[in-house]
């Protein structure tokens, strides 16, 4: 009877594990269903005050407003993103770790760093491509050129004029990079931790040549503190509808054009289900006028997109950057 006993425990114990089993990919699907749970942190690579931080608090908001939970950006800046990315990448795949990302933690880090902890590619899972924002070319009110003609006759009889920007890696910086390149001008990079303290010595005189996101930048030459020179994207803003497109220039500068973008992630092998979710919640608050208005009004283009739209650009972004960092000659340790 012990030995038919025992059996008849295993019998029951196996039947309870198949079904055990069997109900597992049911609880899965029930727990991405209810997504979110709990509070999600989007993890914003860079300092409080910057264009990544201002886009990750406006998405956290409409995620919060629409999903019931709370979107909480959390500020992990170094290393020109990698620090927060390298994070984002190592966080588990289950929907409450975000990551806004931009051409310098993926399209361009890869290039720079021997080890930036990541790979851009692999390691996430694209969302959706939020905004585009082109970049200005500023300088303190005294500088003496008020085009990019006077701008770049100035640097070439001046060689060595330093420009601010924010990130090594980042759109401002390769913005200055490629500008020297078409342009045959020697133009020494300075990164500053964030926009705003690259303003204060820009406005103050102690930086004469800044390259900054237009969403950071539009108030200060609205009220005259800076002047506009030239703007990085491939159409005028208008916001500031007298400030030229570098490409404008023609000749060599035909082709040029550095926009900055903004995009959400998610660590590598997320669930589909909660990919699309939040990427119908950001698709449909992007195509709410009066946000697009707004966004408009701060300086940057609401886009939105599939994953797989986000994805492709994602990669074309990173043989395009990858060609430039190569031809101008970049390497960081």
């Amino acid at each position: 009877m012990a030995g038919l006993t025992f059996r008849r425990r295993r019998l029951l114990a196996t039947a309870g594990g198949g079904a055990m089993a069997a109900l597992a990919p049911v609880g899965a699907a029930r727990a991405q269903a209810d997504y979110p749970v709990r509070p999600v942190r989007i993890i914003v690579p860079f300092p409080a005050g910057g264009a990544t931080d201002i886009l990750g608090r406006l998405v956290g908001q409409k995620l919060t407003e629409a999903l019931g939970q709370q979107f909480i950006v959390e500020n992990k800046p170094g290393a020109g993103g990698n620090i927060g990315a390298a994070l984002a990448a190592q966080s588990a795949p289950d929907g409450y770790t975000l990551f806004m990302g931009s051409p310098g933690t993926h399209a361009v880090n890869a290039h720079l760093y021997d080890k930036p902890g990541y790979d851009g590619i692999k390691d996430f899972d694209p969302i959706s491509l939020i905004v585009k924002a082109p970049n200005l070319l500023v300088v303190h009110a005294s500088f003496p050129a008020s085009t990019l003609v006077e701008f770049i006759d100035y640097a070439r009889k001046n060689p060595g004029l330093t420009y601010g920007h924010t990130s090594n890696g980042g759109t401002k910086h390769l913005a200055g990079e490629l500008l020297r390149l078409k342009a045959g001008i020697d133009i020494v990079p300075v990164a500053y931790k964030g926009s705003a303290p690259m303003m204060a010595d820009l406005i103050g005189g102690h930086l004469k040549v800044a390259f900054d996101d237009l969403i950071t930048s539009l108030q200060h030459v609205t009220n005259k503190s800076i002047r506009a020179l030239a703007i990085t994207g491939e159409s005028r803003w208008p916001s500031v509808p007298d400030v030229p497109r570098v490409s404008e220039l023609g000749g060599v500068f035909a082709d040029y054009d550095v926009t900055a973008w903004y995009g959400l992630l998610a660590p590598a092998r997320t669930p589909t289900a909660i990919i699309d979710k939040v990427n119908a919640v950001v698709a449909g608050a992007l195509q709410d006028k009066a946000l697009r208005d707004d966004l408009y009004a701060k300086g940057v283009e609401p886009i939105g997109s599939s994953p797989k739209q986000f994805q492709d650009f994602i990669a074309a972004e990173y043989q395009r950057w990858g060609d430039v960092v190569r031809r101008a000659g970049i390497k960081l340790s």
